[in-house]
């Protein structure tokens, strides 16, 4: 039910974000509790204000009343990733080139499933990441298949 929902979620609206001209980042349907909630995560270049998720949410509330894919009661959340974006395609990484970012991986490498540092290279398979133990920075090699999940890092 939750990748249908998913699924039907992101063709309603892709062709709301197209037309703003922004970017969907991820989609969530998750219970909590006993609450349900479909999250969509939008962004563009340079940031979404929260007039930009409010308009989204309204038009997509719209088409999802229309088409009434969810049995049960849920809360629609329209928002920002926030600053530490997930990492989910390809095209996340290409455009990460040169930030830090923290990566879980399936299996170890070198020893660990969890690697933060500066995002070095990325050729579509491999990301290489530059990190530091202790004050020796180090570079891994990472197959674009071992990563569960991925993000930007913020580091203060």
């Amino acid at each position: 039910m939750s990748s249908h929902v998913v699924s039907l979620t992101e063709e309603l609206v892709t062709p709301i974000l197209e037309e703003k001209n922004l970017e969907l980042v991820d989609i969530e349907y998750v219970k909590e509790g006993k609450n349900w909630f479909l999250r969509v995560y939008i962004d563009k270049e340079g940031g979404i204000d929260i007039m930009e998720c409010g308009e989204v949410s309204e038009l997509l509330s719209e088409k999802l009343d229309e088409s009434d894919p969810i049995t049960e009661a849920y809360f629609l959340e329209v928002s920002s990733p926030g600053v530490e974006r997930p990492l989910k395609k390809k095209e996340d990484f290409d455009a990460s080139i040169g930030k830090n970012i923290f990566v879980k991986l399936y299996e170890p490498i070198d020893g660990s499933k969890e690697y933060e540092g500066t995002l070095q290279s990325f050729d579509g398979e491999t990301v290489t990441m530059e990190y530091k133990v202790k004050t020796r920075k180090k570079q891994v090699e990472i197959p674009y298949s071992k990563i569960a999940k991925a993000r930007i890092a913020v580091t203060f």
